[in-house]
């Protein structure tokens, strides 16, 4: 991969990928002006080669779809390390919402540009956030070239006041992203969850999310503790208040899911929802459960990966998460053939761009060009018998050449235009949070 020409990461050019693995062969991938696969074939077309402004050479990569990750808090990469090792609760109440009271703008902008970093390392080109000002995420998002879709994090506890002030933030950030007009960020609601959020705050969003056209992004079900409270609460458990609402749709996305009945699963299936699969996260917060993947895709749910935010998983590396959610799948259902290589490869691409709505997650003619380039020259890629397991079971960040998202390069031979700067900025910011909610006591 030879084309030192900066220009090749400033989008809106023809590209050609020669010498690649494409769907088990050798071969090219012709991408066009607008971004999209314009053709892909065995060998070097010699037309195409003429015809592309730029021209890369895998040297025998491996090229496969975009990955998606479709759960993160993305800015709390500022939080990274900041609290471990504790309960989820006391984690959440003493250490990172103290915290977050003091978070601006600037910080989530920060946080989100670091964030992006990361997982476009690790070959991720979209992701689906919840956290605060989002506004200045979709900022971050913009500049660094990938998609996302992002929602304001609805937490009312009951209380109307608080209720109205998050219906607005909500309605300010669809205003917002509308308003941007670029098709490569969409905006959700986002309910926390139903243990923070009121049947009329959850109805709300429910009806919002229909009416706007947009995604639903949700916790459900990550701790056995939250289920007892709702049964109490509600007389019912999680899933079940969550259809009542109108929260369970086919633009609905899961997050965790780890204490589903089998009734649920059926439940999640006969609404097309999304489930995200975040076990890195679960199992350091010791949550007891591992997402019933293979009941939720038994009943039709669309099973699919998330990192969760980098203060509870600590990194946002989808292709470590891919493996810890394969092997989770088998320890925890004790069965070595639940969770396939295959099929984990498709949660991080087709399943996980079908819930996005970003295309189909696949390499094809006409396809958005979500292209991700995995080296053959190195240690887990060697031997090559199997490419898809090799991804999966083997392959790390380190594997990760080149990245391109709609038809934008991202990262070429390892390099992310202005990384150093981002990475500068990002660490001031983390410790400035710290200080100002120190100094407040």
């Amino acid at each position: 991969m030879t084309n030192e020409d900066p220009d090749i990461f400033g989008g809106g050019s023809s590209v050609l990928l020669v010498n690649v693995i494409v769907n088990g062969k050798k071969g090219s991938i012709y991408i066009d002006e607008s971004g999209k696969i314009g053709e892909t074939c065995e060998g070097t077309n010699a037309g195409l080669k003429s015809e592309a402004e730029f021209i890369i050479d895998g040297n025998g990569a491996i090229a496969t779809p975009g990955f998606t990750n479709t759960h993160t808090h993305a800015a709390m990469s500022l939080l990274r390390g900041y609290a471990d090792d504790m309960h989820l609760q006391q984690w959440l109440s003493e250490k990172i919402w103290p915290l977050e009271a003091h978070l601006t703008g600037e910080d989530v902008y920060r946080g989100t540009e670091l964030a992006c970093i990361e997982m476009i390392r690790s070959g991720t080109i979209a992701f689906n956030d919840m956290y605060f000002f989002m506004d200045q995420a979709a900022k971050a998002v913009d500049e660094m070239g990938m998609k996302a879709v992002l929602c304001h994090g609805f937490i009312d506890f009951g209380d109307e006041a608080k209720r109205e002030s998050e219906i607005k933030a909500t309605e300010a950030l669809y205003s917002h992203v509308k308003g941007m007009n670029n098709p490569r960020i969409k905006m959700a609601t986002g309910p926390h969850a139903p243990y923070t959020v009121s049947r009329e705050g959850l109805t709300w969003c429910s009806e919002f999310s229909k009416e706007k056209d947009v995604h639903l992004h949700i916790h459900l079900s990550e701790t056995e503790t939250e289920v007892k409270e709702c049964i109490e609460q509600h007389g019912k458990k999680p899933a079940e208040l969550l259809e009542e609402c109108g929260c369970l749709t086919n633009k609905t996305i899961a997050a965790h899911c780890c204490w589903l009945d089998d009734a649920e699963c059926e439940l999640l299936g006969k609404y097309g929802v999304s489930p995200s699969h975040n076990p890195a996260s679960n199992m350091k917060l010791a949550g007891g459960r591992a997402m019933p993947y293979q009941k939720l895709l038994d009943a039709g749910a669309n099973p699919t990966l998330g990192t969760d935010g980098c203060s509870s998983n600590n990194n946002l590396d989808i292709l470590e998460e891919v493996k810890f959610a394969a092997l989770l799948q088998k320890f925890f259902w004790n069965s070595d053939t639940v969770l396939p290589a295959n099929e984990a490869y498709d949660m991080i691409t087709s399943a996980g761009a079908k819930a996005l709505g970003f295309g189909p997650g696949r390499i094809e003619k006409g396809a958005p060009a979500d292209i991700v380039l995995i080296r053959t020259d190195v240690a887990c890629n060697t031997p090559l018998y199997n490419p898809v397991s090799n991804i999966i079971y083997s392959c790390g960040s380190n594997a990760v050449d080149t990245v391109i998202c709609d038809g934008r390069v991202l990262m070429h031979e390892n390099t992310i235009p202005g990384e150093e700067e981002i990475l500068k900025k990002a660490s001031e910011t983390a410790f400035d949070l710290v200080r100002r909610k120190e100094d407040a006591g």
